[in-house]
């Protein structure tokens, strides 16, 4: 639970919510949180702001690769046990929230200036995406 407290916590710094999640979750999977944040750093607003995969979502699936994902290209038994999980973690996310996309979490296209702008002021990256990161970060918790 420390770790969902802790992504909570991130995501209400100004860190995307892949960074986030990733941040919370990286140190103890091997990866810096400085490098985490770094790697995390074009994922928000459902990569790079086009309101597709969310965030939280996308630095999910991130730890789940660090802990469950192959190291070498010919693992192909540990390598469809990745794209099980992430399937897995993809269906339990929307499962609670209805949809894994950006757009439809918040209700608007942040894929656009006008989207970007009313999701701001309708300070819906603060009211809402903290929750999507608690939710990845659960299902972490359970899946890792």
């Amino acid at each position: 639970m420390h770790k969902v407290k802790l992504a909570a916590a991130l995501s209400q710094e100004g860190f995307n919510c892949a960074q986030a999640v990733i941040g919370a979750y990286g140190p103890e999977l091997g990866l810096s949180r400085d490098l985490a944040m770094g790697v995390a750093a074009g994922f928000g607003g459902g990569l790079g702001r086009t309101a597709g995969v969310c965030g939280a979502v996308s630095g999910a699936v991130m730890a789940l690769g660090l802990r469950h994902g192959a190291r070498a290209g010919a693992d192909t038994d540990t390598k469809e046990r990745a794209y099980a999980l992430t399937k897995e973690f993809l269906a339990r996310f929307a499962a609670r929230h209805g949809t894994v996309l950006c757009r439809e979490l918040l209700g608007v296209d942040v894929g656009t200036a006008e989207g970007l702008t009313r999701a701001r002021t309708e300070g819906k990256f603060k009211t809402l995406c903290p929750n999507f990161v608690r939710t990845a970060a659960e299902l972490l918790e359970e899946m890792l």
